[in-house]
């Protein structure tokens, strides 16, 4: 009796071995927890903000609630506002204002 040996070949080893090995990275997420954090600590303070947008213009108030794409800015002598996030360069909060500490 005539037994013949079957073995892959290497190629098939080494193909299905990257196969197993490559992982998919998972996807970021799209907001952080930092950011709720930051929105939720000064919405709860009732913490006094100032709001630079992109054209340099400041809106001073509290933050009333945010989501995804906007921020709502509470005003006391002027009305309310409805940011979005993209046209906000940055914010502070309102005794941390540099400029009138001279």
């Amino acid at each position: 009796m005539n037994r013949k040996l079957i073995r892959p070949s290497l190629a098939d080893i080494k193909d299905r071995m990257t196969v197993r090995t490559q992982k998919k990275k998972p996807t970021p997420q799209e907001q952080t927890n930092a950011e709720s954090f930051y929105y939720l600590k000064q919405m709860q303070n009732k913490t006094p903000m100032v709001v630079v947008l992109q054209d340099g213009e400041q809106l001073r108030g509290t933050i009333e609630w945010y989501d995804k794409s906007c921020v709502k800015i509470n005003r006391d002598a002027e009305p309310n506002l409805l940011v979005f996030k993209h046209c906000i360069r940055y914010m502070y909060k309102e005794n941390e204002d540099k400029s009138s500490d001279e």
